[in-house]
């Protein structure tokens, strides 16, 4: 049966995750139902769909790549316009293309990509709320560009990894950690091979608790090294968060971003 990858954007404001749930609001249930309208199945025939990251309530994605093995036989542009023409308006496919069966986005994916937008603003935002995050006080760049270095790399990330978290190990690769500025806008981009459950909003309470001047920048080590949620910051509001995507090897053939990266501030 034909497998079919697709390369897909949505803005998360109004839905309950990616990951599929009894009360249907989710980017999985929309997403699983339009395929079925395409193709033409019954409202009983699911229609089941693998993902690259289960983005939470509120979190937007630039590229989620999904999986799925259908017996319905379409050109890749068709695949893209036909199936977004049963989704709604803030969720989209920005590519589609046929994979070998032995390909799966979330077993085959190399590394992770996410980017915080925040807004340092001593007012909240209106025009782009949830859009970015906010904070009302100012941040130190370099203190938390210092801080940041210390999470670079192999650790056991336990104080930063929520309780309800499935992984089997807190373990995880942190290979970029970047924070930078334009005006009052702060980007941070994060990548690495896997995250835990909500590890990067942990993360990035941490960051801001010193940005702020909360904490020394002394104080990200003594986190890590503490393994325990309860010595961490409280986890940051989704508001601002955005997957970019995973990486692939080349021999997929699959795109590392889409049109939806040149929207994103900074």
């Amino acid at each position: 049966m034909p497998r079919i990858a697709l390369g897909l954007s949505y803005s998360g404001s109004s839905y309950l995750g990616w990951q599929s749930q009894k009360g249907g609001n989710t980017v999985q249930d929309k997403l699983e139902d339009a395929l079925r309208q395409f193709s033409g199945s019954p409202a009983s025939e699911r229609v089941v769909t693998n993902c690259t990251g289960r983005t939470d309530t509120g979190v937007h994605a630039l590229m989620q790549v999904v999986h799925f093995d259908t017996p319905l036989e379409r050109e890749e542009f068709s695949w893209m316009r036909g199936v977004n023409r049963f989704l709604p308006d803030d969720i989209a496919v920005q590519w589609a293309k046929a994979v070998p069966s032995e390909f799966h986005c979330r077993g085959s994916a190399l590394t992770r990509r996410y980017a915080y937008i925040v807004l340092e603003s001593p007012m909240r935002t209106s025009i782009e709320r949830q859009r970015v995050g906010w904070s009302h006080l100012p941040l130190n760049l370099k203190a938390m560009q210092e801080a940041a270095k210390v999470f670079l790399g192999e650790h056991d990330f336990s104080s930063f990894r929520a309780a309800q978290c499935q992984s089997l190990s807190p373990v995880k690769t942190l290979m970029n950690l970047s924070i930078s500025q334009r005006s009052a806008y702060y980007r941070f981009d994060f990548e690495a091979n896997a995250f835990l459950h909500h590890m990067i909003r942990n993360l990035m309470g941490c960051l801001l608790t010193i940005g702020r001047g909360d904490q020394p920048v002394s104080w990200a080590s003594e986190v890590l090294a503490a393994k325990k949620r309860e010595f961490s910051a409280p986890t940051f509001s989704p508001d601002g968060l955005y997957f970019l995507g995973p990486t692939y090897d080349e021999k997929w053939g699959l795109p590392n971003r889409t049109v939806a990266f040149d929207w994103l501030p900074l």
